[in-house]
Order: structure tokens, then sequence, then C-alpha cells
């Protein structure tokens, strides 16, 4: 199977279609080899627009959503990243591509370990991984210009609205995982206690670890 082609035809029949028009995350879309951070089994479904299974329970985002997530946020190689779970480590190097730094968490031991080892085979030096459970507070910095949330939650704690700078953006899709479809939304922090919410698109992943209605700790 040609992959580049099979890279290219995602971009055109898939990304492009779906209203991803920003050259920068399409160039970074085709610079990133998806089947190198997936199974070897599946290295012929990279480019097809499906969430591919990762392992213990847990899958990547579609081509076509991770396209629209690198646009929402808009990002400027001077920025700093948060990415609330690593998951496969490939939307981490897409973000990685268009930013100065990635701070990414993930609570699985196992994917942490194999996004980490994949991320350097690539040389990708601006990325630092962090094993933790993002559904507790725990000591995240302050400042992220650009916030993204790979898997669904019922919704966007203020701990984490918090750690924008002004003028920063977060996309996250909101929903519990009982609905057929959820809403992906871009949070962009206007003022220091003023924070701007535009609806994007419906669509339906799987949710984030222990993030769920239960969860209170990040309520202030």
């Amino acid at each position: 199977m040609d992959l580049q082609l099979a890279r290219s035809n995602m971009i055109e029949q898939q990304v492009r279609p779906w209203d991803v028009l920003d050259q920068r995350v399409l160039d970074v879309l085709e610079e990133v080899p998806r089947e190198a951070f997936v199974d070897t089994q599946f290295h012929g479904l990279a480019y097809s627009d499906f969430a591919l299974p990762i392992g213990h329970g847990q899958s990547m985002l579609k081509p076509t959503l991770d396209g629209r997530l690198l646009q929402s946020l808009m990002l400027q190689l001077t920025d700093t990243v948060l990415e609330i779970g690593t998951g496969s480590g490939y939307l981490t190097s897409c973000l990685a591509r268009l930013s100065a730094h990635v701070d990414s968490i993930e609570i699985i031991p196992e994917l942490a370990k194999n996004a980490a080892e994949k991320l350097s085979e690539r040389s990708v030096a601006n990325v630092s991984i962090l094993e933790q459970d993002a559904a507790e507070v725990w000591d995240a910095k302050d400042g992220y210009d650009a916030i993204a949330f790979s898997g669904a939650l019922p919704s966007i704690p203020d701990y984490y609205r918090k750690k924008m700078n002004i003028g920063g953006r977060l996309f996250a899709i909101l929903g519990e995982p009982d609905q057929p479809t959820m809403e992906a939304v871009l949070v962009t922090r206007v003022k220091q206690d003023e924070w701007n919410t535009e609806s994007l698109f419906e669509t339906r992943v799987e949710p984030l670890v222990n993030f769920n209605s239960n969860t209170t700790s990040f309520v202030f």
C-alpha cells in the first residue's frame, strides 16, 4: 500500500472537505505519518476516517477531528500548549509542530511510555509527557496559550479555564458517554474573569478516563 498516497488522499478527500483549510494544519497532517503511531495491523487503515484502537480501551481521533481541533486552536510557533490525553502521541506530534512546547497528560502508564518512545524516534523534542490523572487537581502550571482535550468530558472544569493566558484558546468535546451526539466547543479567555464559548460542530468521541458528571474537585 502506498501510504504517502493514502496520506494525500486523506487530506484532499476527508480533511479538506470538512472545512479544514488552514494550510499550516494541512501541511502538518501531510508531514506526520499516522501509521507510525498505530499497531502494524492497522497501518492499512491509518488514513481512513476511523477512530483506530490504540490499546487499553482507548482510540485515536479520526483525521477529520484532528484537523478541526488543530485549526480551531489557531496555534502560533510561540505558543505553549497543554494536551489532556496523550493517547498514541499522534496529535501530540502535530501540536508540537505548530507550537513552541506541549505538555501532554496521560493517565495510562503504557500509553504514556509508548507515546514518549514514538515521539523520541521521530526526534520530537518540544514535548513533555506527564503521567497524571487530569481529572483530579494537580500541579499544572499557569499561562498556557492553548489547551486541547483529546476525548469527551461532561463540562470544562474551571481549573483548566484559569490555566489559560488572556487570549488563550481551549478545545473540548462536551457530552456524556450515553449521548448519541456531542458538541465540540472553543473557549477563549477574553479577560481575567471572562471566557467566550463558541459552538463548533457536533460529533461523538470516547470519554476521557475519570472525567464524568460526578467529578467535582475542579469546581471553585
